[in-house]
Formats: structure tokens, sequence, C-alpha cells
């Protein structure tokens, strides 16, 4: 997968001599002409390359958000019926949020179309964003933020289950709507990308009428993979983790570069405080200060308390704002953005923040610890209970605690793989999949 593949032809006969073989790829299909073209063009060269060892399966989501959206899968799936590719509808199902709806059609859309690869033991997910996608997303953050933004990413690990891969990311909705109409094939246009209400409509609007000057996305990509490598190598050298709770920056690491620096802090900022996204640059930007100034002190960013001292910077959740979760038997849930629970007995059970050491931690393997900073540690470390009681060892025993890292166990992109990847052995869980790739952008991984 490379950005100087534009061609879209190109663009695939590339993607799929990079995939590892044989393959199995579950083509998201929505009817629309980018993802319609996306099936043609993977069953065009399977079947001129049957060497290639590829075998194609499809899903449609059917949202349920408008009138007409049934019909229109069912033309898919008859589509799919043609060219002899097994096809499913995924349906969302109840009701949808009146706010934030784009937001959560794509959170179900993914996490349907994982169940639906599972369902058919596919390798992968692809879908057919194109260059056009890209350039309104590049546009939509470069709103929001000076920073340079590497925009969509052409390879993202979904809920740690399947990697999603977007082999037009380089080609243009135009080539992709000649390549259909030279085979005579429809597609749908979905009113919504006509409505003015949403802000990717408007900045496609505005997009047609200024061109403007396309960012270096290589360049962006380059430097974020960069970062990666160097943040876990920084992991490595300068940071340590106590009790799974309290992180470690020795006073060495504090004296990295400044780039290094932010995208480290923000991405352990996002995972002990349990946040999604690292903190906005104003926040970042005290924090940096605060780490560079070298005068001891403490102070909160992101739900998280920061405690510097002459060994170093600690850190670690704030114990305030940690809600209980009850998980009935059986079942599992996510516990404030930084653990998965499942419940293995037959009782319901709740898990809320502590005010003392857990089950089996001895104190006296921190005894070198600043108390303060070891105190608000505990003091936000998950407690089990059961009917108002303090599970016993035993049953505690029946309860899986997995270590959840909010930025990156949903949606985890290439470019903070092998920080994400390194982190993961920091806290001694299991390792992310690697994308089903032999190359990328020509380079052999």
């Amino acid at each position: 997968m490379s950005p100087e593949a534009r061609s879209p032809r190109e663009a695939i006969l590339q993607f799929l001599t990079s995939l590892q073989s044989p393959a199995r790829i579950l083509v998201a299909i929505s009817g629309g002409s980018d993802s319609t073209g996306l099936l043609f063009l993977l069953d065009e060269a399977g079947k001129a390359a049957p060497n290639l060892k590829i075998s194609l399966c499809a899903a449609t989501v059917d949202h349920a958000l408008r009138a007409g959206s049934a019909d229109e899968a069912r033309e898919v799936a008859a589509l799919c019926t043609s060219l002899g590719i097994p096809h499913t509808i995924m349906t969302w199902q109840g009701a949808k949020p009146k706010a934030g709806i784009m937001a959560a059609a794509r959170e179900a859309r993914y996490g349907l179309l994982a169940n639906a690869a599972e369902s058919v033991t596919a390798d992968l997910i692809v879908t057919g964003h194109t260059f056009d996608d890209q350039r309104e997303t590049l546009a939509m953050r470069g709103m929001r933020t000076e920073q340079v933004s590497s925009g969509i990413a052409d390879a993202v690990l979904f809920d740690r289950r399947f990697w999603i891969l977007r082999p037009l990311l380089f080609s243009t909705r135009t080539d992709i709507r000649a390549l259909l109409r030279e085979r005579s094939v429809r597609w749908v246009d979905d009113p919504s990308n006509e409505d003015m209400k949403y802000e990717r409509v408007r900045t496609r609007r505005q997009l047609t009428a200024e061109r403007g000057t396309e960012k270096d996305i290589r360049a962006a990509w380059d430097e974020r993979l960069a970062l990666s490598s160097r943040g876990a190598e920084w992991l490595d050298r300068h940071f340590r983790l106590h009790g799974g709770l309290l992180g470690q920056v020795m006073p060495d690491g504090l004296r990295q570069d400044r780039a290094l620096l932010d995208y480290v802090l923000g991405r352990l900022t996002a995972v002990l405080g349990g946040q999604p996204f690292v903190p906005g640059r104003a926040q970042m930007e005290r924090l940096l200060l605060f780490a560079a100034s070298g005068e001891p002190g403490r102070m909160t960013v992101g739900r998280v308390v920061f405690d510097l001292r002459r060994d170093g910077l600690y850190f670690s959740r704030e114990s305030r704002g940690i809600l209980p979760l009850v998980l009935p038997p059986g079942e599992a849930g996510e516990w404030d953005g930084r653990f998965i629970v499942s419940n293995g007995l037959d009782v319901s059970i709740e898990i809320e923040a502590a005010a003392s050491p857990r089950t089996g931690m001895r104190e006296d393997h921190f005894e070198h610890l600043p108390k303060a900073a070891w105190n608000r540690a505990i003091a936000s470390a998950p407690a089990l209970s059961a009917g108002g009681a303090p599970l016993s060892p035993e049953s505690a025993g029946a309860i899986d605690l997995t270590p959840y890292f909010a930025p990156f166990d949903r949606f985890l992109t290439r470019f903070d793989f092998i920080f994400a990847n390194r982190l993961s052995a920091v806290f001694a869980t299991a390792p992310y999949a690697r994308p089903p790739l032999r190359s990328i952008d020509g380079k052999t991984i």
C-alpha cells in the first residue's frame, strides 16, 4: 500500500501482492461508488491472478437510519450473488442516539463488520475509503489544530480482533466511478452525503470549490512511525510501571526532545486516565512545561495526577469520578476505561475504586515508592465485591481483570502499533495482532 499508487487498479494489485496469503477478505460494501468499485476491483484482480490465493466475501451494514436502506442492502446482496461472492447483511438494531449519530454509527458499523468477519472466518476487513475522504479528514482536522495530521490510516486494528485495511486511500472517487461506468455498474448515492448539517459534507463542498494544497501525507506518516518507534525505545529506557497502577518516568526520560515527550506522555496519560484520546493541546502544553521545570510539585491532566520529584515523574489515575460497575454472572464489561472485567461467578459483582491494596498485593514490594503517590494509585485500583462484601481470594480467582488501553484497544492505527505493542509488554498483557501484510509501502515487515 503506497501513497504513490493512485490508479485504482494499480493500488489494488499492489495491495493484494503485499498481503500474506492465503487470505480471506471481507469487503465492507455499502452500495456507494467507492465500496462497489473496491469489490469489483478485488474480484477482477483475484480472478486474473489466482496465484494470489485470495477469496472474497462481503458484508453490508444497514444502519436503519432512513427509509429505503434495507432495499439498498438487498440490492447489494443481489450484486454480490451475481459475482459469486458470499454476502451478509448486518442491521444496526435498537434505539439510535439523538446526538453524535455519526460517531455512534461508526462504532456500530465496525462492531457489526467484525462480527461478520468472525462468522465467515475472514482474515481481514477492507473498506472503500478514498483520497477524497483523506482530503476531507485532513481539512477538518486542520481546522481544529495546527499540528500536522496523518489523516486516515491505511491500516487499523479494531477491537484487538481484525485489521481493517484501506487499499484505495490514495485513489480518487472520480477514477473509481470511471471504472464503474466502463462496466455499466450502478451505485447508490446516500442522501446523507448531501446533507449540509454534517461537517464532512460542508468540508467536501468547500474542497470542491477550493482545491487548495494537498498535505504531504507520506511525510506525516513517516513522522508518526518514527515517533512510535522512538516511543517504544523510550519505554524500555526511561519508564517503570509499579503494581500496574503507578507510572514513573526516570529523570533522564524527562530530558528528551519535546516531540517525543509530547507523544509518549500524551499516550500514557490517555492509558492511565482511561481516555480514548490524548489530552488537548493546551493541556499538553501545561504538562510539558511542568515536566521540564524540574520543580517538585503536582498537577492533574486528563484524569491523571502527576507528581514531579527528584527521582522522576510519578503519575496515576486520580481517584475522583470513578464510577462503579455491576456485572451479572457470566458477563464482561469495561471499568473506568482502564480494565476489562469478566465475571466467572454465579452471582453479580460490583467493581469500584479501592481505598486499600488489592487482594494479594504485598505492600512491601512498593516501600521504595513515595507514599503519597503510591496511596493515590491504590485509591484508583479496582476493588471487587458481591452483595456488599469483599470477594474472598477463592471467588476473586474466578474474575478475569485485564488492563484495557483506551486509546489503542478499540482502534489502533499502524502508526502507533510499535509503541502500543511495547506498552502491552510493560503491562504484561497479550501482544497486538500484527498486520496481515508482508510489506507496507514496499518495505518488508
